[in-house]
């Protein structure tokens, strides 16, 4: 799940139509791609992060860490 991403839309009080309206894609394709079940599109990355006022690596995580991580998780390189 791209966890970051629901919370900023939960935050805004938004709805995944309302998401899916400005992307102009359906609903259905809108929550399959918060869920991850599909890829977000570059183009529809930069939407976000212009509507959000948010950097696309603050809204959107690496596919091998969708469902984010805990800060006790982080291992420092030495």
């Amino acid at each position: 799940m791209q966890s970051k991403l629901y919370d900023i839309r939960k935050q805004k009080k938004l709805t995944q139509q309302e998401v899916a309206n400005f992307l102009k894609i359906s609903r259905v394709s809108y929550g399959s791609k918060e869920r991850d079940d599909s890829p977000f599109n570059i183009d529809e990355m930069f939407e976000l992060s212009g509507w959000f006022g948010l950097p696309v690596s603050d809204i959107f995580l690496p596919r091998g860490n969708q469902n984010g991580y805990k800060e006790t998780d982080r291992k420092l390189v030495s």
